[in-house]
C-alpha cells in the first residue's frame, strides 16, 4: 500500500522530469511527430537498422497471445478482477520514458508500451529497457500517421515496418499492436493486424487526454472519474502531464485496491 509520503516522495522525484519536459512536442497523441510538416505522410521506407541484440544475451520477447472468447478488437479487461493496464504510446524524449518507467515499478506497477517503429530506429536501447522493466512492449505502427486514411498497402506497411523493427531488436514481433491516431481500428486494419500476426487489436476504454496538455491534475481527474475494475488506460510518454500525474494516479490506483498490470497479465 503506497503512503503519502511514499506520494510525494515520488512526485518530488518526478519535477525535474515534468519541468523538462513542458517544451516537448514529439510526443504521441493525436499531433504530427516533432519535425513533420503539416499534412505531410512519411513514408513507410525502412531505415537503417539498428544495432540487433547479441546472440545469446536474452531470450526472444513474448510473442503475440491468442486470448480464446475475446474480440478482435479488446478494449478492456475482465471486469470481475481488481486489475487494470495503464497503456503508454511510445514515442517522445526516452528521459522522460525512462522516468515513466522507473517510477511505475517503484510502485511495482507494470505497464504496456505500444512502440512507434521510427522512435525504436532513433532509440532502440529502449525496447529493452521496457522488457527488463517486466513491462509488455507492443507496435504503435512505423512512422504513427493516420493509418484509417491510408490504403491497404501503405497501412500494412505502417504495421509491418515496426513490426520488423521489433523483431530485430527483441526476437518477437510485439505482444499487442494498437492503430495510430484512432481509438478503433477499421475492420481492414483489424484484418491487416491479423495478417501481420496479431490476433487481437489493442483499444482502450479511458482515455486520459495528457496529449492535449490539459495539466497533470486535469489528467488525474480524468482517469480517476473513470477508471474500473478491467479498464485500459491511454496515455503517452512525452508530455510533462504525464510524468507529473503518474504518482498521483498510481496512489489512486492503490487507494482504490486496484493493481496495474501489463495487458496481458491483465487478460491472463
Amino acid at each position: 500500500m503506497n503512503t503519502p509520503d511514499a506520494s510525494v516522495h515520488r512526485r518530488g522525484a518526478l519535477r525535474a522530469g515534468a519541468a523538462a519536459a513542458v517544451a516537448l512536442t514529439a510526443g504521441c497523441g493525436e499531433r504530427n511527430p516533432a519535425g513533420a510538416a503539416a499534412g505531410a505522410v512519411p513514408h513507410a521506407t525502412p531505415s537503417a537498422p539498428a544495432a540487433a541484440t547479441p546472440a545469446g544475451a536474452h531470450a526472444p520477447a513474448p510473442a503475440p497471445r491468442r486470448f480464446p472468447g475475446r474480440p478482435a478488437q479488446i478494449t478492456s479487461g475482465p471486469r470481475d478482477r481488481d486489475r487494470v493496464a495503464l497503456t503508454f504510446h511510445g514515442q517522445g524524449d526516452p528521459a522522460i520514458a525512462r522516468t515513466v518507467l522507473a517510477e511505475a515499478e517503484r510502485a511495482h506497477a507494470r505497464v504496456t508500451v505500444l512502440a512507434v517503429g521510427s522512435w525504436l530506429d532513433e532509440h532502440p536501447e529502449m525496447a529493452r529497457r521496457i522488457l527488463d522493466g517486466g513491462h509488455d512492449l507492443g507496435n504503435h505502427t512505423q512512422n504513427h500517421i493516420d493509418i484509417s486514411a491510408l490504403d491497404e498497402t501503405r497501412a500494412y506497411a505502417e504495421i509491418t515496418g515496426c513490426a520488423q523493427r521489433l523483431r530485430r531488436l527483441t526476437g518477437s514481433i510485439g505482444t499487442w499492436f494498437r492503430p495510430s491516431r484512432t481509438q478503433y481500428a477499421t475492420p481492414l486494419v483489424q484484418r491487416l493486424a491479423a495478417r501481420a500476426g496479431y490476433p487481437h487489436v489493442l483499444s482502450y476504454d479511458v482515455d486520459s487526454l495528457d496529449f492535449t496538455s490539459p495539466g497533470a491534475a486535469a489528467v488525474t481527474r480524468k482517469v480517476a472519474g473513470e477508471i474500473r475494475n478491467g479498464s485500459v488506460v491511454s496515455m503517452h510518454f512525452g508530455y510533462a502531464d504525464t510524468v507529473a500525474a503518474l504518482p498521483l494516479l498510481l496512489t489512486e490506483i492503490d487507494r482504490r485496491r486496484l493493481r496495474a498490470v501489463t495487458t496481458t497479465e491483465l487478460l491472463t
